[in-house]
């Protein structure tokens, strides 16, 4: 089995689900507004520049979820998808994975992003494997903790060689597509790391590594 594992957010997605999440609950007075908007693109700003304390970022990300029932909570993504996340769906990202499907491959997504918000974005996209962060869930309710580790820079390694283990799965002839920099460590552990609309420190990486560097974007 040959894997084709994709970064979620700015590679198949034509923007970030995860600040699109926090927009939203800002959007639909969920959250305190000014307070909300300001910490949420500080930790989006602190991800692009490759200094996110991801530990602090999900203690923030998480705890909307515990503070609402899981009923109210499906209700508000079933609304999120329709409204942020299929204007950011790109032709060419379904494009590039129908050509995987072709040869065969498996695809995955793997994401920092948690599985609350990314687990309906992977099926729209048609994959059936993903790993990403775990919110932890106590007695059907969400706690606003993390279960297990994040899979964020390192953590994206971990967390697929634990999936690979548990599989009996390898990384030969294995593909990784991502736009940030951040994913450098997993970058360079498959046979075809591409860099994808990557900011500037991974097309900078990506040209002096030799590494594929394509757009999705229209």
């Amino acid at each position: 089995m040959t894997l084709a594992i994709f970064d979620l957010d700015n590679t198949l997605l034509a923007g970030d689900s995860d600040h699109a999440w926090g927009q939203f609950l800002v959007e639909e007075d969920i959250v305190d507004a000014e307070l909300y908007r300001q910490a949420n693109d500080r930790f989006y700003q602190d991800y692009l520049n490759g200094e996110l304390d991801i530990m602090r970022y999900l203690g923030f990300a998480l705890e909307p979820l515990a503070r609402h029932d899981l009923d109210q909570l499906l209700a508000l993504r079933e609304r999120f998808i329709e409204h942020k996340i299929r204007p950011m769906l790109q032709p060419k990202a379904f494009e590039l994975l129908d050509r995987h499907r072709s040869q065969g491959h498996t695809l995955m997504i793997i994401t920092a992003t948690n599985r609350f918000v990314t687990e309906p974005v992977a099926g729209l996209l048609g994959i059936g494997h993903l790993i990403a962060t775990d919110p932890e869930m106590v007695n059907g309710q969400y706690t606003g903790r993390v279960a297990g580790t994040p899979s964020f820079r390192d953590g994206k390694v971990s967390r697929l060689q634990e999936w690979l283990q548990s599989s009996g799965e390898s990384l030969d002839g294995a593909w990784f597509y991502s736009d940030s920099h951040n994913d450098a460590p997993l970058l360079r552990q498959v046979t075809h790391p591409v860099a994808v609309d990557p900011d500037p420190t991974l097309a900078a990486l990506a040209a002096a590594e030799g590494w594929d560097i394509i757009s999705l974007r229209d």
